[in-house]
C-alpha cells in the first residue's frame, strides 16, 4: 500500500508503506534537527501526528481510508526523512492510539 499526501506543517508529500508482514514504513521530507524520542500519535481517521522532538511536530490530514486501519494495528513504525531521493535520517517511532487526534492540533 502506497499513500501520497500532503502535510499541513509545510505541505510537503509523504508516502506511507505496508509490507507484507504488516510493517509500517513512512517515507517523508527531511526536518530540520534530529529526531528525539519521537512518537505517532494516531485515533483512526485521517490525522495523525508526530512528535519528532519538543520543537518539531509533523501533521498528518488527508490520510486515505485504506491506510487507516494498518495505522491502528502497529505499535511501532519506521519513519525515512528524505532529501529528493537521498535519505538523510531513518528511525523507529512508537504508535500511540489515542481517543482524538485532533484535539491535540488546536
Amino acid at each position: 500500500m502506497a499513500e501520497n499526501q500532503a502535510n499541513m506543517n509545510n505541505k510537503s508529500r509523504y508516502d506511507i508503506l505496508q509490507n507484507d508482514k504488516g510493517e509500517i514504513l513512512i517515507i517523508l521530507q527531511q526536518r530540520s534537527g534530529g529526531a528525539e524520542n519521537p512518537l505517532f500519535v494516531y485515533d483512526g481517521s485521517q490525522y495523525a501526528l508526530l512528535y519528532r522532538s519538543h520543537e518539531s511536530t509533523v501533521y498528518f490530514d488527508d490520510i486515505v481510508e485504506g491506510a487507516r486501519s494498518a495505522l491502528k494495528s502497529v505499535t511501532s513504525m519506521q519513519i525515512v526523512e528524505i532529501d529528493d531521493d537521498e535519505v538523510i535520517r531513518e528511525y523507529k517511532v512508537p504508535v500511540r492510539i489515542v481517543k482524538d487526534v485532533k484535539a491535540l492540533m488546536d
